[in-house]
């Protein structure tokens, strides 16, 4: 009788410890009784590439062992169930190729063998009458060897399952699902569990081959899996031969794991996310066990659990309706999931409680914990009450019996702020709430006065009120917020004009004053336009009577909004008349430019509790007159203020997020009375580090306006067209900085 070839793995988890002959054997349920059957002898032996194992018996076995191998370090575990040792000592020395030596140990109804290798091998069994054979497969490990001296490619081929099939049978279904972690998997439903299937690496692609098998026609199609969102792009399937290939296309960095559970193949890509800075990753998230590799055919469940605690070393415990064989093949899954497929296979549930795991049906399991649910129910309403009185040092009493209570809005009906205590109604009130902490027996008192509570109630439910007071009657911590406000502006303004008149007085005006400049032509300058008027005696010398003589008035002014704005300009006046002093030509030159800048600093500072809004303002508020619906006046103010409102939370590690809104309001200008408000806002939530500063935003403002009035055609004449326009030029530059740094006050800086 032979066994299917197979390789067991468990990589490297607790190899040394769990199988040095210290160990004790087991914590399954195996029966005690007197051993019928016995080993009486192990030899070892080279044949060619293999080293053979004969285990020699006093009775026939009537089935191969279970076993399993661990890689690190290299050993094959064998048991034997119902069979003693009557060896003489239990380590027995070979040094036969890659055998070293063999341990066997008895305990518990059953002996355990330990063959202690040089590398890692595949192995199987056979039974030949009162021998066991093992025989040890190190192929691969020198055709491993030979390829590095040659420098020929080594297969990458993994054969997950041997072919124990005689004829070609049918694949009944391929489906794809997305683990609830974003895993991606891809299931096949096999025609039985004796199908063989062999795995490889194809490039980037992962290929696997189901051996001597078909593939029905409505099953030939590719599967475009892309927008699952997982390491899974696109799953091929098409018949290759006697074979049916499966082409798995991935993406990303991913962890790949393979099982079979009776005759459903499970192929699952993982998305990795590696941390550079750890020196050894993770398994991906969810499953954090070793990784192994397992390999049984139609095996007792019980014993397959067994073989579980044994490696795990946790304390299994497995109900008596816990039955049936599997047939499981794992490749690199680790042992968390790996449990997880066999009790998903079964209809299993497990509780684990400490080191002890508890193992049955699903159901079985649900049954028991509700009633035990339902005697701890059945226990409340009998279980004597207790009182006991609380003292709360920071939060207030009306606070915590609203919590207890779960009275709406924090505050339960009938509580007051009298300094006598409150009865607080149970839920036998038709009104009381349902969100309730104490018991349907349980009632509280607050006093206010001295800010204690006394609570009757059973004792679970006063260790849950004591628990619960423990963690929020704490002192609130605070933090100090120190804003910076600047806000800075560079102006610019500049204004030229002229004004120039004809005036003929010849009929009224005689002399010559002025000075004489050429050929009778006199002339005379002075600080303005009626300047020259004055000095040459000019008819009518007022601001009215020249203002009639002037067909060009184009004064220098300020722009609205510039540093000129209402400004007087400076000006120069030049008159030229005749020798008769009786024909007048004035010009007036006005101008006017100013430069200015300027910083305003505004630095408010609040200090508050954790998720407490704290508002500081400073400012003016205008008065200004607004009619009422009778008719009359009244005074009606406008804020124009530095305002500063913020909450913030204090995080666990130390950060502080604040909800901040800050207001800087100024007066602007006034329309019918009523005065315009110029406003910058910044609302915002940040995040920063205790002590850090964080700029929230700045407002930046350019304005810049040229204006040219001039008289059309005369103004466009080159250079003396300059008596004829005005130039106005403003430009103007503002913006606004906001910083931020919060503190968390300490008890040391509250001393200060």
């Amino acid at each position: 009788m032979k066994t299917p070839f197979k390789r067991p793995l468990f990589n490297g988890f607790l190899g040394a410890a769990l199988l040095t002959v210290a160990v004790v054997l087991g914590l399954g349920a195996v029966p005690a009784y007197a051993a019928s059957n016995a080993i009486q002898n192990v030899t070892a032996s080279r044949q060619g590439a293999e080293t053979v194992v004969q285990v020699n018996l006093a009775q026939p076995l009537s089935a191969a062992p279970n076993g399993f191998v661990i890689d690190q370090p290299a050993r094959i575990v064998l048991d034997f169930p119902g069979v003693d040792s009557a060896l003489d000592r239990q380590t027995v020395n070979f040094e036969q190729g890659n055998l070293r030596s063999v341990n066997v140990v008895q305990a518990q109804g059953r002996t355990r063998m330990v063959l202690n290798l040089r590398q890692s091998a595949t192995y199987k069994t056979q039974l030949d009458g009162n021998r066991l054979l093992v025989l040890l497969n190190t192929t691969h490990e020198q055709a491993a060897a030979t390829s590095a001296a040659t420098g020929a490619p080594q297969a990458q081929t993994v054969h997950f399952a041997d072919n124990l099939n005689t004829h070609q049978v049918a694949l009944r279904a391929i489906n794809f699902k997305r683990s609830t972690d974003g895993a991606g998997r891809v299931i096949v439903n096999l025609p039985n569990n004796q199908v063989g299937v062999d795995i490889h690496q194809q490039g980037q692609n992962i290929v696997v081959d189901f051996l001597k098998t078909s593939l029905p026609a409505d099953l030939r199609r590719r599967l475009d899996v892309t927008d699952f969102a997982t390491p899974v792009t696109s799953i091929t399937t098409f018949q290759m031969g006697d074979n049916v290939r499966m082409v798995i296309q991935p993406n990303g960095d991913y962890e790949q794991s393979a099982y079979q559970a009776d005759d459903q193949f499970v192929v699952e890509l993982r998305r990795t996310q590696p941390n550079p800075n750890a020196l050894v990753q993770g398994n991906g998230p969810g499953f954090h066990g070793q990784k192994l590799s397992l390999n049984f055919q139609n095996i007792d469940v019980r014993s397959l659990l067994q073989v579980f605690a044994d490696f795990t070393h946790l304390n299994v415990v497995v109900s008596d309706s816990v039955t049936g064989n599997l047939t499981l093949r794992l490749k690199d899954v680790p042992w968390d999931q790996a449990l997880q497929v066999i009790l998903r296979a079964k209809g299993l549930g497990e509780r684990k409680e400490g080191n002890v795991l508890w193992i049955a049906p699903r159901d079985e399991i649900l049954a028991r914990e509700k009633a035990d649910l339902e005697a701890k129910k059945s226990l409340s309403a009998l279980e004597p009450v207790k009182s006991e009185t609380f003292q709360l040092n920071y939060q207030k009493a009306a606070t915590v019996v609203a919590m207890l209570t779960g009275a709406a809005g924090g505050a339960q009906s009938g509580t007051t702020a009298t300094p006598s205590p409150v009865l607080l109604p149970g839920l036998s009130s038709s009104a009381a709430p349902t969100s309730r902490i104490l018991s349907p027996r349980g009632t509280v008192l607050a006093d206010p006065r001295t800010n204690q509570i006394f609570v009757t109630d059973i004792p679970s439910k006063l260790e849950e009120v004591a628990q619960l007071i423990a963690k929020i009657d704490k002192p609130v911590r605070q933090v100090m917020i120190e804003a910076r406000i600047v806000e800075a502006s560079d102006q610019f303004g500049r204004s030229l004009g002229v004004k120039l008149g004809f005036l003929d007085a010849r009929g009224i005006q005689g002399g010559v004053p002025g000075t004489n400049l050429v050929g009778g032509t006199y002339g005379t300058v002075s600080g303005d336009y009626l300047g020259v008027a004055n000095q040459t005696n000019q008819p009518g010398s007022s601001a009215a009577t020249l203002a009639d003589s002037q067909f060009v008035n184009l004064p220098a002014f300020g722009l609205a909004g510039s540093l000129l704005a209402g400004a007087a300009p400076s000006s120069l006046g030049i008159s030229l008349f005749n020798a008769a002093a009786n024909r007048f030509i004035n010009l007036e030159l006005s101008a006017m430019e100013a430069d200015g800048k300027g910083k305003i600093i505004s630095s408010p500072r609040v200090i508050t509790a954790d998720l407490s809004k704290a508002t500081i303002e400073q400012g003016t508020e205008i008065p200004y007159q607004q009619a009422t619906s009778s008719g009359a006046t009244a005074v009606t103010f406008k804020k124009a203020v530095l305002s500063l409102d913020v909450t913030p939370q204090i995080t666990p590690d130390g950060n502080v997020i604040m909800n901040v809104e800050i207001h800087k309001d100024s007066p602007g200008a006034s329309t019918a009375g009523v005065p315009s408000i110029n406003t910058n806002t910044v609302t915002t939530q940040v995040q920063v580090e205790n002590g850090g500063t964080v700029v929230l935003g700045g407002i930046y403002t350019s304005q810049e306006q040229n204006q040219t009035d001039k008289v059309p055609l005369l103004g466009d004449i080159p250079v003396l067209g300059n008596l004829f326009k005005n130039n106005s030029k403003m430009y103007n530059k503002n913006e606004l900085m906001v910083f931020l740094t919060p503190k968390i006050v300490t008890n040391a800086d509250l001393s200060h």
